[in-house]
């Protein structure tokens, strides 16, 4: 067969280069940090919230939460995961527990003048609940950028929403100032003792469910609300049970003030963590974080998703970002110290995941898996090439493979293979090179794995007499290959991609350069192939964007 003239167009190329001084090496391990001396300052805090959380009125509304084992996440990381459900809330979030105690401790007077809070999430749906069973009116601000449905969630349950601004400051200043017009109660979402209180008694369940030791609780922080409430119980109750905050890598805002000594202000924060995606953390909670909390741990995009891929393994349950954080702790924090035997609870703050993120996070799992490597290989366009790369990949599951033809004498491709742990892309990597094929690895790359890998194709002068056909195989390993290899020798291929989907059956799309004289063989030949295939050629959309 020839070389199939492999090149995936040069944003690929780009991307490589730009790849090569961020090559991930593997993790090293490191000694697990000692548990944080408390000292007298922090053990008065944590009395004073002792009383507030054994005294919280939360359960007109909230639910005791299961504590429940990840059984097979627990048996794959060699530790024993136990997962705090706080998904399961009526409002799938923890959110109500705060709520709720501040509200239920407002004078008579102030409730009946009614509340507001600002948000666009999970606080909003915990305070119109928490109203409606208080009978007191709720006005959320929400930024003019809330999606619909979580707009809909609130006024489903009696809130008075007003829309104002594209963020959730400007939303924030705008209920400050209706506060004042109106004579309401601002509900903050995390800076208050009532509602650090209320988030607390998640700690207090915790240890009353699980008798046995329990080495860390892993709790993921956004304002602090959750992480101080929790750390308060715990340091006044069982001081020997760490306490371990984690945020993603860009939106520390806790870590970086706890680190300065003083509350750091960030100027940009992710948004895939919207639950977490603060600025600046409260006065309060920042007191009661850094004199108790032990450890911080930072997870990245991949890693979460990767989180929320197992909780659905072992609940068939569908986490957001934020509550998987948790989730994504454990397992680096293991990786990373090389523990086992280890006994940790992961809090599931929250379950208010938009159905269309599930696309992405199912293809960005893998990575955080490590179960993934994205390369860009060179290899010569001359006859024989490209079956010698094929037959180099051997039985190896293939997840992705494009190409689009571009030049006579070199080919790129970018292709996606099978691992089981991270380290092995680096042995796949010497191996193609040694057989001559120049490469890099993307897997680590945000611009091959967000942009480039859908983004192979446009036109070439070098693609005459091309036919384009969708193909259909039987998803197992090998197929693909088996596939490549059966191809007419004489018929270049000048397109190609192909995605695994995790279905029953692959798909693909090759582009075929047959010359006229042999267009009448094509099709029988094709059906000797025995995969279900349509002819595209006079598709419009690859006359617009690839022909």
């Amino acid at each position: 067969m020839p070389a199939g003239r492999l090149l995936n167009t040069a944003a690929a190329a780009a991307a490589a280069a730009a790849t090569a001084a961020t090559a991930a090496a593997a993790d090293a391990s490191e000694p697990e940090r000692p548990r944080q001396i408390i000292t007298p300052v922090g053990r008065r805090i944590a009395a004073g919230y002792l009383q507030r959380i054994l005294t919280a009125k939360v359960y007109d509304v909230a639910r005791e939460t299961a504590l429940e084992p990840a059984r097979q996440l627990s048996r794959r990381i060699g530790n024993t995961v136990l997962l705090k459900r706080e998904d399961q809330q009526p409002v799938f979030s923890f959110k109500l527990r705060g709520a709720y105690n501040k509200m239920a401790h407002l004078a008579p007077e102030a409730l009946a003048a009614g509340v507001i809070c600002a948000s666009a999430g999970n606080h909003a749906q915990g305070v119109a609940l928490a109203a409606r069973r208080l009978n007191c009116h709720a006005v959320i601000v929400m930024p003019v950028t809330t999606p619909r449905v979580k707009i809909d969630a609130v006024q489903a349950l009696g809130g008075e929403v007003v829309l104002h601004g594209d963020s959730y400051t400007d939303a924030y200043d705008h209920a400050l100032t209706l506060q004042a017009a109106r004579q309401l109660s601002f509900v903050h979402p995390f800076d208050d003792p009532d509602v650090i209180a209320g988030q607390g008694t998640v700690a207090m369940e915790i240890l009353r469910q699980h008798q046995g030791a329990i080495d860390a609780v892993f709790v993921a922080i956004g304002g602090g609300g959750l992480i101080s409430g929790v750390a308060a119980y715990i340091k006044a109750v069982r001081p020997e049970v760490r306490v371990i905050g984690v945020q993603t890598v860009d939106s520390d805002a806790m870590l970086r003030s706890v680190a300065a000594g003083k509350r750091i202000t960030l100027s940009d924060v992710g948004l895939f963590s919207d639950g977490t995606a603060v600025k600046q953390v409260g006065q309060e909670t920042f007191r009661v974080t850094r004199a108790l909390v032990d450890d911080f741990v930072r997870v990245d995009t991949d890693a979460v998703c990767a989180a929320i891929k197992d909780v659905f393994q072992d609940t068939r349950s569908v986490l957001e970002p934020a509550g998987a954080l948790g989730v994504a702790a454990i397992k680096q924090y293991a990786q990373t110290h090389r523990l086992k035997g280890r006994t940790w609870v992961a809090i599931t703050c929250g379950a208010n995941m938009n159905f269309d993120r599930l696309r992405f996070v199912a293809e960005r799992a893998e990575f955080g898996e490590q179960r993934e490597a994205l390369f860009a290989v060179t290899i010569p366009e001359e006859r024989g090439s490209f079956r010698r790369f094929c037959e180099l990949i051997g039985p190896r599951s293939v997840t992705e493979f494009n190409y689009r033809i571009s030049d006579q004498h070199i080919a790129h491709v970018f292709v996606g293979l099978a691992i089981q742990r991270r380290e092995e892309a680096g042995r796949v990597g010497r191996q193609f090179s040694r057989q001559g094929f120049a490469n890099v690895d993307l897997s680590d790359d945000e611009l091959a794995k967000e942009h480039v890998r859908h983004m192979v194709g446009g036109r070439s002068e070098l693609a005459h007499d091309e036919r384009l056909f969708r193909f259909q195989f039987p998803e197992r390993p090998g197929a693909l290959m088996r596939f490549l290899a059966a191809l007419h020798p004489g018929w270049n291929i000048s397109l190609f991609h192909y995605r695994n989907q995790g279905a029953d059956y692959g798909r693909i799309l090759v582009g075929l350069q047959v010359p006229a004289a042999d267009d009448a063989a094509l099709v029988p030949f094709l059906q000797t192939l025995g995969c279900p295939f349509v002819e595209e050629t006079r598709n419009p959309v690859y006359g617009l964007f690839l022909r």
